[in-house]
């Protein structure tokens, strides 16, 4: 006990408390860990970290498609399987044959939750599930314009 009561004063010389029990020192250990998971936390939520990571956009692609069989509509909706949108151009083909076209396409966007609108009497745009598409024009008007006998 003496050697601790000389090295008391000193540390009271030097302005440094004794530290009195063996719990304390334990108890001031566990919180170092504490102090030091606080201060990561600052650094990664605080003011310190100022950078932002930007998302980047990836360039739309737009497909012009213009089929002359019934098996290019397997390619049409392959463009929507990878978020591409296509304007399909059914002027030059079979009634019969385009009316299967549309349906097969149809059957595509709807299983991908795509969108289909139609453009003008034989023009149909396609889009993915990440397209939305805006039409100015009102539905009786659409009917009214574009009528298409095969559709109907």
């Amino acid at each position: 006990m003496a050697g601790s009561n000389l090295m008391n004063k000193v540390w009271g010389f030097l302005g440094i408390e004794p530290e009195e029990d063996d719990e304390e020192e334990v108890e001031n250990y566990d919180s170092e860990p504490e102090e030091e998971e606080e201060e990561e936390e600052r650094k990664l939520f605080g003011r310190k970290n100022k950078v932002v990571n930007m998302p980047q956009t990836n360039q739309i692609k737009m497909v012009i498609s213009q089929p002359t069989t019934f098996e290019q509509s397997e390619e049409i909706c392959q463009y929507l399987k990878e978020r591409k949108s296509c304007i399909v151009n059914l002027e030059y083909v079979n009634k019969d044959v385009a009316r299967r076209i549309v349906d097969f396409i149809s059957g595509g966007v709807y299983a991908l939750n795509g969108h289909i609108q139609k453009i003008s009497n034989s023009i149909f745009l396609i889009a993915p599930a990440n397209y939305d598409i805006a039409n100015e024009m009102g539905r009786e008007e659409v009917k009214n314009k574009l009528s298409v006998s095969w559709l109907k």
